[in-house]
């Protein structure tokens, strides 16, 4: 945690006052904090106490008397964002975005790891509507420091209690260990679709977003590697300036980027969706409908991880990408062997919430030596979280 921006966000609970031991021990693990709170936060600890500890400012609005706090500003000055505690309240707001105070305003800004830590009532933990925004903020990529079971403020016992602060301290230190397992390494990834042209207005391409490719690169540079992000056509923002960014459009393209990093490459990951026909040749210019049916010669094209798989080296490795919608899986073991990869991800059209454009993702991940792991519905952040963590665990430790 040494050397951390951690930006600790209190809202109206019991236990905000477990923010003052929170400050104190990520201080003395070495971050360096600032805290917001929510006005209704104020009623349980003072600012003051809070602005002396981190000796930071503490804001608790947006605007404060003739000042504007730049909720944008500490978005992004924070490595990270913990929400402790955590009430109903805030966590309805956060998955519906709503921004009517200064700890949602700037999580709505916020580029850095959200972690979120509870504290309510039994039975409010226990509500189908806490539990679908909990769940709906981990779709976001945001991460769930779990309620501990106690006694509680109502003097029920049970389930909702704010995890202590050496346990949020612990996970929170856990976490920021583990993004630097990747360190320097360097990491190839290709994204997105190809698009290959029939004539100057026209191509044959797919509905690839480039999202899981994004999701994968921002995690490996969060874990400390040195990334190339080998893009198609795509509407993504990129916000991180330390991912490399090549921009591509046809699948020769592609290729002739991929192949230019790939020997210096550690770790190349295939997450791009490459058109596997081209027209044999485009027009020069737009071909105007002058008959009902049009008549294209198509050509495979170059198939990027066969062709660089044979060029791997042992130190190298290679993960792959199936999507299919029948025999996923025969599909996906057969193109693990044919195209030297060390494991392959697959994920299926056929599963609702998965695939093209969507945020979320399911996938089946089979490794070379014959392990096979599926996982559940998940943001392709934490998607992302895990193929790396099945690299780490299974090809970089070892």
């Amino acid at each position: 945690m040494k050397g951390k921006k951690i930006l600790l966000a209190v809202t109206g609970s019991i236990a905000a006052y477990k923010a003052a031991v929170l400050t104190r021990l990520m201080i003395k693990a070495g971050a360096e904090v600032k805290v917001i709170m929510t006005p209704s936060a104020t009623a349980f600890i003072s600012p003051l106490t809070l602005s002396t500890l981190s000796k930071h400012p503490v804001h608790t609005d947006v605007i404060d008397g003739a000042a504007w706090n730049n909720h944008v500003e500490l978005g992004l000055w924070a490595d990270l964002m913990v929400v402790a505690p955590a009430t109903a309240t805030t966590l309805g707001k956060m998955a519906n975005g709503i921004s009517d105070n200064i700890v949602t305003a700037v999580y709505l800004s916020a580029k850095c790891p959200v972690y979120f830590a509870p504290a309510m009532d039994r039975d409010m933990w226990l509500h189908p509507a806490t539990v679908a925004n909990i769940k709906r903020l981990e779709t976001y990529g945001n991460t769930l420091i779990d309620a501990e079971t106690g006694e509680l403020a109502s003097g029920l016992m049970g389930k909702g209690r704010m995890a202590e602060p050496e346990n949020i301290v612990a996970q929170l230190t856990a976490a920021l260990q583990q993004e630097q397992d990747l360190t320097g390494k360097k990491v190839l990834i290709t994204a997105g679709p190809t698009y290959e042209a029939i004539d100057p207005v026209r191509f044959i391409g797919n509905h690839s977003s480039g999202k899981m490719g994004y999701a994968l690169a921002k995690q490996c540079v969060q874990r400390g590697a040195e990334v190339v992000l080998v893009l198609g056509p795509n509407a993504l923002q990129i916000t991180e300036p330390v991912i490399k960014v090549v921009k591509v459009t046809s699948g020769e393209d592609m290729y002739q980027a991929t192949a230019e990093h790939h020997p210096s490459s550690d770790v190349i990951i295939f997450a791009a969706a490459v058109a596997d026909y081209r027209p044999e040749s485009a027009a020069p210019e737009k071909i105007k409908k002058s008959s009902d049916v049009l008549d294209l010669s198509l050509t495979k094209t170059r198939d990027i991880a066969a062709t660089l798989g044979a060029q791997k080296t042992k130190s190298q490795i290679h993960i792959g990408f199936a999507l299919e919608t029948k025999d996923a899986e025969h599909y996906a073991q057969k193109k693990l062997e044919k195209k030297n990869f060390d494991f392959i991800v697959l994920n299926s059209l056929k599963d609702k919430g998965a695939g093209f454009k969507l945020d979320t993702n399911k996938v089946t991940i089979f490794t070379n030596n014959g392990e096979r792991k599926a996982y559940e519905m998940k943001s392709k952040d934490k998607v992302a979280e895990d193929i790396i963590n099945t690299l780490v665990d299974n090809y970089v430790k070892n």
